[in-house]
């Protein structure tokens, strides 16, 4: 599997962090786990299904998935080839109407949310490009005829101060710190980044476990590190949201 990055333009960087294209030649099974990315795609060809147990179900040619409290296990056939959209945190909510926790846990074709005629026109358009460069410039050209709304600034200080403390703030506190009663602030937060400023908190500090684990490092310790006081729960949660064990996980891990 080959990934590339694409860097968004000045106009739609304070939305987007990157493009990423994909391309799996010979067919790979990939775990993705949850993040705090609501993530828009574009399939260029070939197929990709997502695998639950022996089951394969074919993903749409353009869709849109939510955050996610758990892995997903995704089949690439062999000469697939991919165009992610990867949002800003809450940047999502600028192209589109409906509030973004209902997409939680989900993914959709995204004709569901976009006009029909117009994802036909850039799946033309895709189909007749050759270059990523190109695939890039022809998705950038329709987020940028979608945008109807400038970033919340309050959502973006919340998720900041929410990944500087890797997950670990209370959000009583947080909203306190904004300056916005608690239940307004969850009820924004949901609508804009696509879940409760709490289970966006645990996705953090899963990930920063992950990202900072070494070998050496007993599961006691990373438990701890992640907040959690009861091993139980802890590897509940990390089964849940790795799909596997910690020890398994650890030992066999191919994820991103």
């Amino acid at each position: 599997m080959k990934m590339a990055h694409y860097s968004p333009s000045p106009l739609l960087a304070p939305f987007i962090k990157t493009f990423l294209v994909i391309e799996s030649d010979e067919g790979i099974e990939n775990n993705t786990l949850p993040d705090t990315s609501v993530v828009m795609s574009f399939r260029i060809q070939g197929t990709v299904s997502l695998r639950q147990e022996a089951l394969l179900t074919p993903l749409s040619e353009t869709g849109i998935s939510g955050l996610r409290k758990s892995a997903r296990l995704l089949r690439y056939a062999p000469g697939t080839t991919m165009l992610l959209v990867i949002f800003q945190e809450g940047g999502a909510a600028a192209f589109f109407k409906a509030p973004l926790h209902e997409l939680f846990d989900t993914h959709l074709p995204l004709d569901d949310l976009v006009q029909l005629r117009k994802l036909e026109m850039v799946e033309e358009q895709l189909r007749e490009a050759a270059q990523p460069s190109q695939w890039v410039a022809i998705v950038e050209q329709f987020l940028q005829q979608e945008l109807i709304r400038q970033p919340d600034v309050l959502i973006h200080q919340a998720v900041a101060q929410i990944k500087a403390a890797d997950g670990h703030i209370k959000m009583k506190s947080l909203a306190a710190s904004l300056f916005i009663s608690q239940d307004a602030f969850e009820k924004r937060f949901r609508r804009s980044v696509g879940t409760s400023p709490k289970q966006f908190a645990a996705i953090v500090r899963l990930r920063h476990l992950l990202a900072h684990y070494r070998p050496h490092t007993s599961l006691t310790a990373a438990a701890y590190s992640a907040g959690y006081f009861d091993q139980a729960h802890f590897i509940k949660d990390f089964k849940g949201f790795t799909g596997q064990s910690p020890q398994a996980f650890f030992q066999s891990a191919d994820w991103w």
